[in-house]
């Protein structure tokens, strides 16, 4: 069954980030489930033969756990939330 929810209608998801995820297949809100952020941006990064934002993986996470879970709290809906998240590991 199809979702009625479209990728820009997820937050943090713009025009730019919908299409960066259909460069690398995604299209639909469903084919973000079970996905991993970091994966997402390094297959971007092959298709596009260039480096692309950390932050970016934060939107591709912030869409992922929007897709995952509809009744996520807003804050977490925010990329900053995941920026937050990602570079706290990093300092670990």
């Amino acid at each position: 069954m199809k979702s009625a929810r479209r990728l820009q209608d997820l937050r943090s998801v713009g025009k730019a980030t919908v299409k960066s995820l259909a460069a690398i297949g995604i299209t639909e809100v469903e084919h973000l489930r079970g996905q991993d952020a970091r994966r997402l941006r390094r297959r971007l990064e092959a298709v596009t033969g260039g480096r692309v934002d950390p932050c970016l993986q934060d939107v591709f996470q912030a869409a992922i756990a929007q897709a995952e879970n509809p009744e996520l709290p807003p804050d977490k809906c925010r990329w900053y939330y995941w920026s937050k998240i990602r570079k706290a590991r990093l300092e670990r």
